[in-house]
């Protein structure tokens, strides 16, 4: 699936594109879309990761790609335009989240336990999906992606801090030893 389809950059924080919010899908982007979205799947994939977001590899449009089929099962790829949160329970859980935008950082964060997500596949069907677990937890990471949120957000300020200069001084460890 991901072999004869090119990579893309994930940008890293604190790169401005990863606060932006991203704009609408619109008419006219299909084609630009069809061809982003076998892209950043393998780019996914390959990180390895369960979801990225379109300004994650350097593209302001609400599309998301997910994938949160368990090891040895077979990929379940979904492709969400325009994909938006429009019912969220009142009951909270805790799980770990990573980034492919902040590698090799975790934290526990604390988000509605369900929610229910509707968007556009590439196709222009409509979907909706009552989701909890993983794949909340993702479908809600990934969106807040499109808003300019990241994980780290959050967290408490003292929490998120030490994650990012963590964060930093790994990068800035690589980019000596590449050197």
């Amino acid at each position: 699936m991901t072999d004869d389809v090119s990579l893309l950059p994930i940008f890293l924080h604190p790169a401005p594109i990863l606060r932006a919010k991203a704009r609408a899908v619109a008419d006219g982007d299909e084609d630009r879309v069809r061809a982003l979205a076998p892209r950043m799947l393998a780019t996914m994939y390959k990180a390895p990761g369960i979801g990225l977001a379109a300004p994650q590899v350097g593209e302001g449009l609400r599309l998301v790609v997910i994938d949160v089929a368990r090891e040895g099962e077979p990929p379940a790829p979904m492709v969400l335009v325009n994909p938006e949160i429009v019912a969220a329970s009142e009951d909270r859980a805790l799980r770990e989240e990573g980034c492919l935008s902040l590698p090799g950082q975790y934290a526990d964060v604390e988000r509605p336990a369900r929610v229910k997500a509707r968007w556009r596949e590439l196709d222009g069907t409509r979907r909706e999906v009552e989701a909890d677990g993983l794949l909340a937890t993702c479908l809600q990471h990934e969106i807040d992606h499109l808003d300019g949120v990241m994980f780290t957000d959050h967290l408490s300020p003292l929490k998120r801090n030490m994650l990012i200069k963590k964060f930093l001084k790994e990068q800035k460890l690589k980019s000596r030893e590449a050197m």
